[in-house]
This record gives C-alpha cells, sequence and structure tokens, in this order.
C-alpha cells in the first residue's frame, strides 16, 4: 500500500512540525537558568493556613517563638533554600526547606527565652548559598 500527500500538504506539515520542535527547544533551554522568585518575606508571631500572622520587627519574650515566612513564585524546579538563624551575628541554627514546583511557602521557627534579648536576623538563601533576603528584628520584654 502506498501513500501519497499532496506536495503543499507535506510541506505545511513539516513546517508545522519544525516550529513546534523550536518552541519546546526554547521553553526546555530558559527554564533550568530561571530563578525562583521570592515574593514575601517576613518575621511574624504565627503561622495560619500558611499565612503570615501578625508580621513585625520587635516580639516580645512571652510570645514564646517567632516564625519567619518565605513564600515563592514562581518555582521551576524541585530544590531547597535555607533559613539562617543569627542572634547578635552568632549563627543560632539554620533550617533546609524544600521548595516545590509551580509555587511554594515554608517557614520555620524558633522558640524563644529570656536569654534571646537583643537584636536578631534571619539570611534566607538558595541552595548555592546565594542570599536573598535579610530579615531584621529584635526580641524585647
Amino acid at each position: 500500500m502506498k501513500i501519497i500527500f499532496p506536495g503543499k500538504s507535506i510541506k505545511i506539515l513539516f513546517f508545522l512540525a519544525a516550529i513546534l520542535l523550536m518552541s519546546a527547544t526554547n521553553v526546555c533551554s530558559e527554564q533550568p537558568n530561571a530563578k525562583m522568585v521570592l515574593v514575601q518575606a517576613v518575621i511574624c508571631e504565627a503561622i495560619e493556613n500558611f499565612q503570615p500572622i501578625n508580621p513585625a520587627v520587635a516580639f516580645s519574650i512571652s510570645q514564646g517563638e517567632v516564625f519567619c515566612f518565605s513564600n515563592f513564585d514562581p518555582v521551576f524546579k524541585k530544590t531547597y533554600i535555607l533559613h539562617k538563624w543569627y542572634k547578635k551575628d552568632k549563627l543560632i541554627f539554620t533550617m533546609r526547606l524544600t521548595l516545590s514546583p509551580p509555587k511554594w511557602s515554608s517557614f520555620s521557627r524558633i522558640q524563644i527565652r529570656d536569654a534571646d534579648k537583643g537584636p536578631w536576623r534571619v539570611e534566607i538563601r538558595d541552595a548555592d548559598d546565594t542570599p536573598l533576603q535579610t530579615l531584621r528584628f529584635s526580641m524585647v520584654d
């Protein structure tokens, strides 16, 4: 059995296939270099329904804990970020948080005591340890 295509139809078919292949190649080549975008980062009193509650720059020790909330949109591939908690320039702890496409919110928290009064900061860093944002706050009476 022999299939015969009219001359113009086969040319159109090859043309459409070439356009499809080029557009697929462009999409694939752009995404590996695309960066996730940090759209929101705050220190807050609590997290409810993956939303920060009462963001501030000063927190009472009586609060008992504080949270660092970060929201990314878009996220192109599964990766991770770091929340690095510092008290007076001394690294207290690091939390590694996984992000997944297409967008992702994450948070870390620290319990606070009387000895934790003073200036604090959280550095949000990407998987290459590149700083994305620094959040400064204080623990007070």
